[in-house]
C-alpha cells in the first residue's frame, strides 16, 4: 500500500524561487536564505519519494474573486507553471498522480471535507518555489506533484483544527491506496511576514520559533491557535501556517530531521522543517 514517509514545511517566498532562476546562490543575502535547503535537497535524493502531496496557496493566478475554494485538489495530469505577471518562471511541468489525486478526493468528500476537484489549473510560486529548494534545478521533478490548494487569502481561511482534520483524514485515504508508492506531504507559506500596511516588515521570531518547537514538541497545541493570534503576531500572511496543519496533522508521531530559519528574506522570515514519521 502508499506509506507517508515524511512531512516536509518550508516558506514560499516568491523572492527565492527568483534568486535560484537568476543564479544569485553565491550572493551573501540570498545564500544565507537558500544554504538552509541543502541537507534537504542531499535528504531527499536518498528519499526519493514516488508521490508529493503539496499543501499551498494560489495567489490569484487559478482563482480570483469569481472562485474561492477553501480546499482544492489538483487531479489533473500535468500542471503548468504560471505567468504571474512577468512570464512563467524556467522550471518544469508539474506531473500530477490522477490515480493517487482521485483517490484522494473521494476518500476525503466520502469523509465529509468538501473538496473542490480541479483538472487544470497553472501552478504559481506557492507550489513551485518549495520545489525548486527542495529539489534544485532538474530538467523535469524527481516525484509526482498531487497539489493542494487551500484559501488563507480571502476571509474566512479555514481554521488550523479544520486542517489538522484535513491532514488526518489525508493520511487515512493515502494508506487506502493499493500501490506502492513512498509518499511525503509538505505544507508552505510563512513564516511570520507582513506585506502592506503600517505594519509592513513584521517578524516575529519567537513566535515562529515556538511554532517550529511545537510541530514535534507540542503540535496538539497548534491546531487551536485562533485567526486573531496569527495576525496580531505573525502578521496579515502569517495565516498561511494553517497549512503547515495539515501536513502536521497526516503525520502522527514524527522526529524532526531537519531545521532552518533565517531572517529576512524579502521581509519575511524563512521558515523549514523536516519530520521523519516513525514506524
Amino acid at each position: 500500500m502508499a506509506r507517508l514517509t515524511a512531512g516536509i514545511a518550508s516558506s514560499h517566498i516568491p523572492a527565492l524561487g527568483v534568486a535560484i532562476d537568476l543564479g544569485k546562490r553565491g550572493e551573501p543575502y540570498w545564500d544565507a536564505a537558500l544554504k538552509g535547503y541543502d541537507w534537504t535537497r542531499d535528504w531527499e535524493a536518498a528519499a526519493r519519494p514516488d508521490v508529493v502531496i503539496l499543501v499551498y496557496n494560489d495567489h490569484a493566478t487559478a482563482f480570483d474573486m469569481k472562485i474561492i475554494p477553501t480546499f482544492a485538489i489538483g487531479c489533473g495530469d500535468r500542471f503548468a507553471p504560471a505567468d504571474e505577471g512577468w512570464g512563467p518562471r524556467p522550471v518544469p511541468v508539474v506531473e500530477g498522480h490522477p490515480g493517487l489525486a482521485w483517490h484522494i478526493a473521494q476518500c476525503l468528500i466520502l469523509d465529509e471535507f468538501d473538496m473542490t476537484i480541479i483538472n487544470d489549473m497553472p501552478v504559481d510560486h506557492g507550489l513551485t518555489v518549495p520545489l525548486s529548494l527542495m529539489f534544485g534545478q532538474p530538467v523535469a521533478w524527481p516525484c509526482k506533484v498531487v497539489p493542494l490548494a487551500v484559501n488563507v487569502v480571502t476571509y474566512p481561511p479555514p481554521t488550523g483544527n479544520r486542517c489538522w482534520l484535513l491532514g488526518e483524514a489525508i493520511a487515512r485515504a493515502v494508506a487506502s491506496f493499493p500501490d506502492d508508492l513512498n509518499v511525503q506531504i509538505w505544507g508552505t507559506g510563512g513564516m511570520s511576514h507582513q506585506l502592506q500596511g503600517p505594519r509592513a516588515g513584521l517578524i516575529n521570531r519567537a513566535w515562529d520559533t515556538r511554532f517550529l518547537d511545537d510541530l514535534t514538541a507540542d503540535p496538539q497545541r497548534l491546531r487551536h491557535i485562533p485567526h486573531i493570534e496569527y495576525l496580531r503576531e505573525t502578521g496579515s500572511e502569517g495565516i498561511e501556517m494553517v497549512m503547515w496543519l495539515i501536513m502536521r496533522g497526516a503525520l502522527g508521531a514524527v522526529r524532526e530531521l531537519h531545521r532552518h530559519y533565517h531572517v529576512p528574506a524579502s521581509n519575511t522570515a524563512v521558515g523549514h522543517i523536516v519530520l521523519e514519521v516513525l514506524p
